[in-house]
């Protein structure tokens, strides 16, 4: 007899009490997929052990699969190999050492580049590219794309991280990578076998007291649920040997002051300089 479904109720039972650090209510019967995806978390400590030969493959497949906007498939995704090109990337985005160290390293791409070559080739002016809107659908399908990746990723036994530094410089990133006007990256993707020498724990999330709304948008909870998740954070943060900043500080520091931006600030200059107008 398979014991499999109990140890995974059991399993997820821990998962969820972790991330919320309360029970909480899951569908069943309880499955793998939802495993994977409850036990997310960081990794930056990598083996340089090379992936097994179809990864990428399977990894870009999964991100072709997921939703698109119209199916208009408005990204890319660039695979770097090259050590000083990855070097250049880990520069730019703070000196980020697990850049260079994992095997895998993607940048994921808002792409309008491909519509405008397809517009020239059918003869016709995109005038719908230049606005904003366009732009935030070629991010969502980015966003979307990689985090499909990511899930296959994990469930493939892989870690991952994701780099959202690159848009600290962007125009230094484009121009590493060849990307011609049009084309942004919007964060990259480390992926590698997680070193078991460097320790991973599930961080704790928002309760859903606080993210949850139904019907109409209700605060009635919010500061009571904020106040347990900076506590738990803290917890969870003096478990790793990091200082117990909280969350409440972090998002103040973040966005108490443009410097937290870290020079994405100026991404609205940057981007018009890509060749994304943003009407």
């Amino acid at each position: 007899m398979n014991d499999r479904p109990t140890d995974l109720t059991l399993d997820l039972e821990r998962q969820v009490s972790t991330r919320y650090g309360a029970a909480i209510t899951l569908a069943t019967p309880a499955n793998e997929t939802v495993e994977t995806l409850l036990g997310h978390r960081s990794v930056r400590a990598f083996l340089s052990d090379a992936l097994p030969e179809g990864t990428l493959e399977t990894l870009i497949t999964a991100a072709s699969s997921a939703a698109s906007s119209s199916n208009m498939q408005l990204w890319s995704v660039l695979s770097v190999d090259d050590p000083a090109i990855r070097a250049s990337m880990a520069a730019y985005a703070g000196n980020q050492r697990h850049i260079e160290v994992a095997p895998l390293f993607l940048v994921w791409l808002a792409d309008l580049s491909r519509a405008q070559r397809i517009g020239e080739a059918e003869g016709r002016e995109m005038a719908a590219l230049p606005y904003t809107e366009t732009l935030i659908t070629a991010v969502i399908d980015s966003a979307l794309a990689a985090q499909n990746a990511v899930v296959a990723a994990e469930s493939l036994g892989l870690g991952t991280v994701y780099i959202g530094a690159l848009r600290n410089r962007p125009e230094e990133v484009a121009a590493a990578l060849g990307l011609p006007p049009g084309v942004m990256a919007v964060f990259g993707l480390c992926v590698g076998h997680p070193d078991p020498a460097v320790a991973t724990a599930i961080k704790p999330r928002l309760p859903q007291s606080v993210i949850l709304h139904h019907d109409r948008y209700n605060t009635a909870h919010e500061e009571a649920g904020i106040a347990a998740y900076d506590t738990a954070l803290k917890s969870f943060q003096a478990s790793q040997a990091l200082a117990p900043a909280g969350w409440l500080r972090a998002v103040a520091s973040r966005l108490g002051a443009v410097s937290g931006l870290s020079g994405r600030d100026r991404l609205r200059d940057a981007l018009a300089a890509l060749g994304f107008p943003l009407r």
